[in-house]
C-alpha cells in the first residue's frame, strides 16, 4: 500500500510540474526543460516571386487616449525593412565607445550594428568579450531609428539614408581620459527634412542617450513620425543548454499593461498581442542575462508595434509621431537606448519596469525577496559562490520546522516498513482486509501516509523561485567561487559538484523508506545517476545550490531520524 501511495504521490508530482511547464510555455515564460527549436519558414514572396524585405505596418486599431491622430498617411507608412547583413556590412562603420560598452555605428542609417559588452566575455570563446548586437549571417542583431510619413514619392530619413558624421570623421569616437561622454553626431537630408542624430555614450553606462534634431528644409509643411526599432532574428543566443531553456525575445512595458512577452512565433502566426498605444513605457528584446530596449522620453504619446521583417527575423519597435513642422522650423526628440546586462539595480535606476526583464514568470513576488537576499550575502561575505551556500543554508533553516514533519513522517514509515511487509504477506490478494490492517498501523503507530509530501508541497515555490534567482542572475556569469569553479554560470568544468550531488541523492534514498518491491528499489538506485547527468551540463552554481540542499537535507534527517529511532528504542512508561 505503501508503495502504491508511493508511485501515485510521483505522478501526481509529476502530472503538476509538467502541467506547471506548460501553463508557463503557455504564458511565453521559459520551460523548466527546454524550448523547442526555433520555427524556419520561407521569405513571403512578392509579385515577382522576390523574396519580400519590406513587410509595412498596419496603422494602430486602438487610439492613444488624448493624443491627436496622425495623418492616415503617416500612420500607415511602413517602417523600412532590415537592412541586408551584407549589404550593412559593406557600409562603413563608426566606433563610439565608453569603458563598459563599444558600439559600430553605421553610416548607414547610423544603426547600431555591433555591440560589444567589455566586462563581460563570451562564454564560447573567453578571450574575446560577448558581442550582443551584430550584424552577420545567422546572427542578426541590429537597434535602428529613422522618420517616416514622406507624401508619396518621397523619402524622409531613415535606418537606409546614408549618413555623415558631422565633424567629418570616421575616426573611432572614444572616451577621453577625464572626459565624462563620448559623443558621435551623424547628419542626413531626405524629403526635405534634415537629421542631426547625435549619440552619447556617458562614463560607465549602458544607457545610450539619442538626441534627434529635425529641420524641415523644404517648402511645404511636415509631419514626420519618428520610429525607434530593434531587429532581430529568432536564432537562440549562444552559450545555450538543452537542459535548461529562458525566453529569447520581443518585451513592450507600459504602465496600464505591465510587462509583456511577444513570442516570435505569435509574430511569425500574426497572433501577436501588446499594448498598441501610451504615454509611457518602453520596447526591447531580451536573452539570457542580456536586454535591449528603446526608452522613449517620459509623458509621450507613442504606437508599439511588433512586425515580421523576412524569414526568421522580427522587429518590436515604438512609433512617436511629432507635431507638423512649418518650413524652415525645427524640432528636438530625445531617447535612450539601454544595451547591456540584467543587472536589477541599474535597471531599476534607468526606467520604470525595465528591472522585469529579469524573468521570474509567476513566482516573481518570491524570487524578488531572494534575490535582494542573496545580493545582501554577496555584500557581507564577496563571493557569489559563498553567497549561494549561505542563502540556501539559510532559506533550509527557515523551512526545518516543515522539513522535521516531513523526515519524522518518513522516519515513522520505515520503522514500520518491516510491519507493512508482513501485512502484505498476510493478506495476499485481499486488498479490503490488507488496506484495513495498514490503516489500523497508521492509526495505532500516529502515522499520516501524506506527512512525508505536504511540508515539501510548501515549499516548492520557494525552492523553484530560488532555482530561477541563481539561473538568471547575471552576477553569477564569470563569477568564480573556489579552486576549480571559475564562472559559476558555466558547467562544472570537471564534473566534481554533479557526482558529489548523486553520492549525496544515493544517501538520500538509503536514508529513505526502501520500497518492498525489489524493481521500485532498484529504481530509486539509479534515479540519482540519472538526475546527476542532467546536472553534468546545469551552471555550476545551480549545482551548488542544489549540493548544499542535499547535504544540509541530509544532516536534519540524519538528526531527525536517530532521535525518532532513540525514542522508539526506549522503554514506554
Amino acid at each position: 500500500m505503501q508503495t502504491q501511495r508511493m508511485i501515485l504521490w510521483i505522478v501526481f508530482s509529476m502530472s503538476l510540474l509538467f502541467l506547471w511547464d506548460a501553463w508557463q510555455k503557455h504564458q511565453g515564460h521559459p520551460s523548466l526543460f527546454g524550448g523547442s527549436a526555433p520555427q524556419v519558414t520561407a521569405p513571403a514572396a512578392s509579385g515577382d516571386g522576390e523574396p519580400r524585405t519590406d513587410a509595412s505596418i498596419p496603422p494602430s486599431s486602438v487610439a492613444v487616449p488624448g493624443a491627436e491622430r496622425p495623418p492616415a498617411a503617416a500612420s500607415a507608412q511602413p517602417v523600412p525593412g532590415a537592412v541586408e547583413p551584407a549589404a550593412a556590412a559593406a557600409g562603413q562603420s563608426i566606433r563610439l565607445a565608453n569603458d563598459v560598452l563599444a558600439l559600430d555605428v553605421s553610416v548607414l542609417g547610423g544603426q547600431i550594428q555591433r555591440a560589444e559588452l567589455l566586462a563581460y566575455r563570451d562564454l564560447d570563446d573567453r578571450r574575446h568579450n560577448l558581442v550582443l548586437l551584430k550584424n552577420a549571417p545567422g546572427a542578426l542583431y541590429l537597434a535602428q531609428s529613422g522618420l517616416v510619413g514622406a507624401p508619396d514619392g518621397a523619402t524622409y530619413p531613415n535606418h537606409r539614408t546614408p549618413m555623415a558624421p558631422v565633424d567629418g570623421s570616421v575616426a573611432p569616437h572614444l572616451l577621453g581620459e577625464g572626459s565624462d561622454a563620448a559623443t558621435l553626431s551623424l547628419v542626413a537630408e531626405s524629403g526635405g527634412l534634415r537629421l542631426v542624430r547625435t549619440y552619447t555614450l556617458a562614463r560607465g553606462a549602458y544607457v545610450v542617450q539619442v538626441k534627434d534634431e529635425i529641420s524641415n528644409v523644404g517648402a511645404t509643411p511636415a509631419r514626420p513620425v519618428l520610429y525607434m526599432q530593434l531587429t532581430r532574428d529568432d536564432n537562440p543566443p549562444p552559450g545555450g543548454s538543452r537542459f535548461y531553456s529562458t525566453y529569447t525575445g520581443p518585451v513592450v512595458y507600459t504602465d496600464a499593461d505591465k510587462f509583456q512577452k511577444v513570442a516570435f512565433g505569435d509574430i511569425e502566426k500574426g497572433k501577436a498581442t501588446h499594448s498598441t498605444g501610451a504615454d509611457n513605457g518602453w520596447a526591447g528584446i531580451i536573452q539570457h542575462y542580456f536586454v535591449a530596449a528603446w526608452i522613449p522620453a517620459p509623458k509621450v504619446q507613442r504606437e508599439y508595434y511588433t512586425r515580421k521583417v523576412d524569414a526568421n527575423v522580427y522587429s518590436v519597435g515604438i512609433k512617436e509621431p511629432l507635431a507638423e513642422l512649418a518650413p524652415q522650423a525645427s524640432t528636438t526628440v530625445e531617447s535612450r537606448l539601454l544595451v547591456g546586462p540584467q543587472d536589477q539595480r541599474m535597471l531599476e535606476s534607468i526606467a520604470p519596469g525595465l528591472d522585469l526583464t529579469v524573468d521570474y514568470g509567476w513566482l516573481t513576488a518570491i524570487a524578488q525577496p531572494i534575490h535582494w537576499l542573496l545580493q545582501k550575502l554577496h555584500a557581507l561575505v564577496g563571493n557569489w559562490g559563498w553567497a549561494i551556500v549561505l542563502l540556501t543554508l539559510l532559506v533550509k533553516t527557515i523551512f526545518f520546522p516543515l522539513q522535521a514533519a516531513s523526515y519524522r513522517s518518513m522516519a515513522r514509515m520505515k520503522a514500520v516498513t518491516p510491519r507493512l511487509t508482513a501485512i502484505r504477506e498476510r493478506y495476499g490478494d485481499d486488498r479490503v482486509k490488507m488496506n484495513q490492517a495498514m490503516m489500523e498501523l497508521y492509526k495505532t503507530e500516529k502515522i499520516n501516509p501524506l506527512g512525508g509530501c505536504l511540508p515539501i508541497v510548501v515549499q516548492i515555490p520557494v525552492f523553484i523561485a530560488l532555482y530561477w534567482v541563481l539561473l538568471a542572475s547575471v552576477e553569477m556569469r564569470d563569477a568564480p567561487w573556489i579552486g576549480w569553479i571559475h564562472d559559476l554560470a558555466a558547467p562544472d568544468p570537471y564534473y566534481i559538484l554533479p557526482l558529489v550531488m548523486a553520492g549525496t541523492m544515493f544517501i538520500q534514498v538509503k536514508l529513505n523508506p526502501t520500497p518492498p518491491d525489489p524493481l521500485q528499489a532498484k529504481m530509486m538506485m539509479i534515479m540519482p545517476l540519472a538526475f546527476s547527468v542532467m546536472f553534468f551540463f546545469f551552471p555550476s552554481g545551480l549545482v551548488l545550490y542544489w549540493l548544499v540542499n542535499n547535504v544540509y537535507s541530509i544532516a536534519q534527517q540524519w538528526v531527525i531520524t536517530r532521535k525518532i529511532t532513540r525514542e522508539a528504542a526506549a522503554p514506554k512508561r
